[in-house]
């Protein structure tokens, strides 16, 4: 991977490529777990975990709350004369960042990278110089497109949603933006393509016409479709669960209500989830369990790679930290033969009282750092056998016998009912959590 910066304004200057110096390293601005280059199972450690940036957060975020003005001044957007000078400055500062930190993916949305345009017209064409000149830089370094998509909230138009608009302008002019982000995607060779539904969703019943908007949305996602294959794209389009913020109720509430909805509609074929920790907490979920229940469906695409608060339960995107939690997903995400398309995502953000240039560089090593181990971790549950083994003997009634029949549907209600007349007294069996979760914890100690 080349270094972009040079020849180019250094925009974190005097902080060079990160690098993994090991555990006992006390340098902040290097790895202490994650060696992108080490073998994990049969893979290496870079091509399991497939990082990706997020243009949003790193480059585009201010520190601005709903309680204070801009904390981060970001120089590729004050030293700019124009918006076209400024989204060519800040492209220079994401590839100088992908670089510096090893990352090989990165992701986008079409309001992140370049400023809309006074048309539709305009904001298409707007879009395709940025692109071609990503595409340049994506050539230079090696750098690759995670997935795109397009911001179909921020505007006051879509205040009311995007695909779900009442007003049918605003869905057309939805329609716009996407198909623009689609093809920017596909001359990127993005692997994926992603739909958040930030505000496909009623903030009262009293004026909604639920029926009506989820069977907009299911239109919309499956015209998009249609759109994209027909261009060529043979990637994954994902959809990312959350249960409310910024509306009352988004109809992408979890993955158990994306599965209903996609195979409702015919698209889950097409479509896979695109989870997210911090939304799994909002909808009430352990991230785990998210992954799990998309993997079991066969519809595990992609990962945004965060945390929130569990005492303010907001939609902090905070930087992932914690190696219990990274374990217990990357074992998810190892049992279901892991990424094909998909990453993990860091949509996260440094805090507004992070001011440091090195603090943006902090807060990806360890989030990746986190990762690492849990791959780690995950890898070694898998190798050591314990606790798969211990779940396939809780389940081995079901292998033989009665209970395989049962999988099989060779018995009616009647005939399955009829059977507890030869069982007797049936016993109690314990499900050995605490033994599982010591077990879990000696791994994470690494004994």
């Amino acid at each position: 991977m080349a270094d972009y910066f040079v020849g180019h304004k250094e925009y974190f200057a005097g902080i060079g490529k990160i690098k993994y110096e090991g555990a006992k390293s006390d340098n902040p601005l290097a790895f202490k777990y994650y060696d992108a280059e080490r073998l994990v199972g049969n893979k290496k450690m870079k091509d399991h975990l497939r990082f990706a940036i997020a243009y949003w957060h790193s480059f585009c975020a201010d520190g601005t709350d709903p309680f204070g003005a801009a904390t981060h001044p970001h120089p590729w957007v004050t030293d700019s004369k124009s918006a076209a000078e400024a989204a060519e400055h800040k492209l220079d500062a994401a590839f100088e960042f992908f670089t510096k930190m090893g990352a090989e993916f990165y992701c986008f949305h079409d309001r992140d990278v370049v400023a809309e345009g006074a048309t539709p017209a305009e904001s298409e064409k707007n879009l395709q110089a940025w692109t071609a000149k990503a595409k340049e830089r994506q050539k230079a370094t090696g750098v690759k497109l995670l997935w795109g998509t397009a911001n179909l909230f921020s505007n006051p138009r879509f205040m009311n949603g995007g695909a779900t608009n009442p007003e049918f302008k605003v869905l057309a002019l939805g329609a716009s933006q996407v198909k623009a982000a689609i093809d920017a995607t596909i001359e990127l060779n993005g692997q994926g393509y992603t739909f958040w539904g930030g505000r496909e969703g009623y903030m009262s019943l009293l004026n909604t016409d639920l029926k009506r908007e989820k069977e907009h949305l299911a239109r919309f996602l499956t015209l998009a479709r249609d759109y994209a294959r027909k261009q060529g794209f043979k990637g994954a389009f994902y959809i990312e669960p959350k249960p409310c913020e910024p509306t009352k109720h988004q109809y992408d509430y979890d993955t158990e209500t994306v599965i209903g909805f996609l195979r409702y509609y015919g698209l889950d074929k097409d479509f896979r989830l695109n989870i997210e920790a911090n939304h799994a907490e909002l909808a009430g979920h352990d991230f785990a369990h998210e992954l799990e229940t998309a993997a079991a469906a066969g519809m595990l695409g992609s990962v945004d790679a965060n945390r929130g608060d569990y005492i303010n339960g907001w939609d902090t995107d905070q930087f992932p930290s914690s190696y219990y939690e990274a374990a217990l997903a990357m074992f998810a995400i190892l049992k279901a033969g892991g990424f094909t398309t998909g990453g993990l995502n860091f949509d996260s953000k440094i805090r507004r009282n992070s001011v440091d240039p090195a603090d943006l560089f902090e807060a990806h090593i360890g989030g990746m750092d986190t990762f690492a181990v849990g791959l780690v971790i995950a890898q070694r549950m898998l190798d050591d056998g314990k606790i798969p083994a211990f779940v396939k003997k809780r389940y081995a009634s079901f292998d033989s016998g009665d209970g395989a029949k049962f999988e099989k549907g060779e018995f009616d209600l009647p005939a399955l009912a009829g059977l507890v007349k030869e069982y007797g007294n049936i016993g109690l069996t314990s499900g050995k959590q605490e033994y599982l979760e010591n077990l879990l914890n000696s791994y994470l100690l690494g004994l």
